[in-house]
């Protein structure tokens, strides 16, 4: 496993990783550091080679690729001398971004399979992130890349089904390619007894990424409307990212410290902990952005807690989500996102409703269920075959039927 990321904050990398170490394969996975964590450490069963560090406080463009191209040039140089004393089968490597697949070129030249997966379309993501047209160079200079990187790979995974298509119509052979969205592992996410409360008070949460798309200064201006409505109510953030500072001075004006309170990165187990302590999970991404289309597995992993979510209406979750098992509101409106939270807060049967839709979604859709697809397709590659394009086909539409009629 090959991650410009946090491997163990990084549950999609992990489960690829730790389903192939229970199996019987021998994985290393090669990531960056927080400040205080070690260069390597064995994280069930998965050797994880940490090689650089990283703050996330990148001001623009530049400085976020020069982390980006000493990334690729330590771990080009880490993957080459550990594949020459020990031969890799096969090199799995996580986009962002595209060009990371590179760095397996020695390995490759050797006879290793090498998988791109892209969890983030990186064209549209650099677009939303530095407010630059989808007709400027840089944006046409990124879909080049994105077209080498997929060629230089032996198969593609694709994160969601809108992405899926836009690939293989500008990219990538639907032969070479896989759908593949991020399933939760209910081993780490998984229903648990309630702790008893004794308050009244009403806890929300979002785990994740701080970035402008993700929509979280929506989530606390809701808070801020309902200061009298909803006393009780509290909003917990946990990660990290470019926003944080942007949206602790909101927490400081807002004079909502007392009600909305700003973590750190927090480990996977401990997120899954405190998921189960919540009354209400909240993913307020922006449709007008990247976000329209990103898809979260941190809303099955709600469900698989059995919380309640309210999401913003975009593309991506409408595809995947009925309103049966989402609360939704309008993308970007804290007003309307504050009333959705008020009936939800009053309506404890809509809360259970909710939850007993996302159970039966999940027990469908769980990495336990599914992971056999990933499996299956590492031995594929290893064997020197390749999976047939219609089976990428099936899968989306089985996904679709379980993820909306389950």
């Amino acid at each position: 496993m090959l991650a410009y990321t946090f491997y163990d904050a990084d549950n999609r990398v992990r489960r690829y990783a730790e389903a192939l170490v229970k199996r019987g394969d021998q994985v290393d996975a090669i990531a960056l550091a927080r400040e205080g964590q070690p260069a390597f450490e064995i994280i069930k069963g998965v050797r994880v080679y940490r090689i650089q560090k990283r703050v996330i406080d990148e001001t623009g463009p530049l400085s976020y690729l020069l982390k980006l191209l000493l990334f690729f040039l330590r771990s080009a140089w880490t993957v080459t001398i550990k594949h020459l004393r020990e031969p890799y089968s096969l090199i799995h490597v996580h986009s962002v971004p595209d060009f990371e697949v590179f760095a397996a070129l020695i390995p490759r030249l050797m006879g290793a399979r090498v998988i791109l997966d892209i969890h983030d379309i990186v064209p549209e993501l650099y677009a939303s992130k530095f407010k630059i047209g989808h007709h400027s160079l840089i944006f046409k200079f990124l879909v080049l890349i994105e077209r080498l990187s997929i060629a230089f790979s032996n198969h593609v995974i694709i994160a969601n089904r809108l992405w899926y298509e836009r690939l293989t119509q500008r990219s990538v052979r639907k032969e070479k390619c896989t759908n593949m969205i991020n399933y939760p592992d209910l081993t780490l996410f998984r229903r648990r007894p309630r702790p008893v409360r004794t308050n009244d008070d009403f806890v929300m949460y979002y785990p994740g990424s701080l970035s402008w798309h993700q929509g979280l200064d929506v989530a606390i201006n809701a808070v801020a409307l309902l200061r009298d409505k909803a006393p009780n109510l509290t909003l917990f953030i946990c990660g990290d990212g470019p926003e944080r500072k942007r949206l602790r001075g909101m927490i400081r004006e807002l004079q909502l410290r007392d009600r909305v309170f700003l973590k750190g990165f927090v480990p996977l187990e401990q997120v899954a902990e405190f998921m189960s302590t919540v009354d209400l999970g909240v993913e307020p991404k922006r449709k007008n952005s990247f976000g329209n289309e990103a898809m979260s597995t941190k809303i099955m992993e709600f469900m698989a807690m059995n919380v309640p979510v309210v999401a913003s209406r975009t593309l991506i979750h409408q595809y995947y989500f009925t309103d049966d098992s989402v609360e939704y509101f309008e993308s970007g409106d804290a007003e309307d996102l504050a009333n959705r939270i008020l009936q939800l807060m009053s309506n404890p049967a809509r809360r259970t409703a909710l939850c007993e839709h996302g159970t039966k979604l999940v027990a469908a859709n769980s990495w336990g269920s599914r992971q056999h697809e990933y499996l299956d397709l590492v031995d594929l590659l290893v064997s020197g075959k390749q999976k047939p394009a219609e089976s990428a086909a099936r899968q989306d539409v089985r996904d679709k039927i379980n993820l909306q009629r389950s």
